[in-house]
């Protein structure tokens, strides 16, 4: 494919703060370098994540310019010296940390969004070694959708049985993403929501049961109910300090409370006593690795598993994306179609 004429358009975080800060500005195609790939990015995806590194509040600094979004697939249409992973045509879509092959979690790898450029762009020239293939039963919409929410709620799951039962919180990306995994792993799943529409929602996607945590703010009684006074064997935790308390109370002895995220807030207070007397594992959730992720496609592919979209948006209106995913109030992933 000629390229060498072409532009690629990109939207870049300038200095200003929250979605007014994004701008879309037109940029050279990159030429792949050795061992990368060209990519032309069909559709991206939005995370909280992202919406914290628009308000200023990310660990890693922003830098004026930076191309937000780590979720990315499209098709590659050129190769760099040595690549031989792909070849122009493949589909592809790629892992949330580029350098993190396989083996445990070092936290010395690059960060899409974060200190290199992201996906909010028609081209991008990226490490191959950081991309996996996608199967043709997911479209690019739907493989977008996979690098950070389907590959944390994959990690928070990891080890659970067929005999066990998992709370989710709410209806993220995250959340549907763990309903939908852990029921094909067999597993029971209490989901927590806000409304009895999103909870008709939730049962017709596979959760057994319910929680209006609006209206049984104490959920963790009813999840213990729920269980024979048991509680939960895992709890996909995303909302941080505004729901970690009742996690505590509702986690089995000796079970996981996966910590994903913080979108209820990130300061609070915790009791020692009951984490002590829960003897269970507060694990804290990296998103995952390259053959985490490629773990993940195959389950999906076997599955039949189809992840959840709230909302589709082309690319010149981006920020009405990251503005439906403020809302806080979405059923899904929020999409941007490039």
């Amino acid at each position: 494919m000629n390229t060498k004429s072409k532009q690629s358009r990109a939207f870049g975080i300038d200095n200003a703060i929250g979605v007014a800060g994004l701008s879309v500005r037109s940029l050279p195609i990159p030429t792949p370098a050795p061992g990368e790939v060209l990519v032309h990015v069909r559709a991206s995806s939005v995370n909280y994540r992202d919406v914290i590194i628009l308000d200023g509040n990310y660990p890693i600094p922003n830098t004026a310019g930076r191309i937000p979004l780590s979720d990315g697939a499209g098709e590659v249409v050129a190769v760099g010296e040595g690549v031989t992973r792909f070849k122009a045509g493949d589909r592809v879509t790629n892992a949330f940390f580029p350098e993190w092959i396989d083996g445990p979690f070092t936290g010395k790898y690059s960060q899409y969004a974060g200190n290199i450029d992201g996906w909010l762009a028609d081209y991008r020239a990226v490490a191959a070694d950081g991309l996996i293939l996608i199967p043709d039963s997911l479209d690019f919409e739907a493989a977008a959708t996979l690098p950070c929410a389907g590959l944390t709620a994959w990690s928070a799951l990891k080890g659970l049985k067929a005999s066990e039962t998992v709370v989710t919180l709410g209806t993220g990306g995250v959340s549907l993403f763990a309903v939908q995994l852990a029921k094909a792993m067999g597993a029971k799943v209490i989901a927590t929501t806000s409304s009895d529409a999103k909870a008709e929602q939730l049962k017709a996607l596979g959760a057994d049961a319910t929680i209006n945590y609006k209206e049984q703010p104490a959920w963790s009684e009813l999840v213990r109910k729920l269980t024979d006074g048991s509680g939960a064997n895992r709890i996909v935790e995303v909302g941080g300090a505004g729901t970690f308390e009742q996690s505590i109370k509702a986690i089995a002895l000796g079970g996981q409370v996966s910590m994903v995220g913080a979108v209820a807030g990130f300061q609070g207070t915790i009791e020692v006593l009951p984490m002590f007397m829960s003897q269970a594992r507060y694990q804290s959730i990296a998103v995952g690795s390259r053959q985490d992720l490629e773990d993940l496609v195959r389950f999906i592919s076997e599955h039949s598993i189809r992840p959840v979209i709230d909302s589709s948006f082309v690319f010149d209106d981006a920020k009405l994306a990251f503005e439906r995913l403020m809302t806080r109030d979405v059923f899904g992933k929020v999409v941007i179609i490039h």
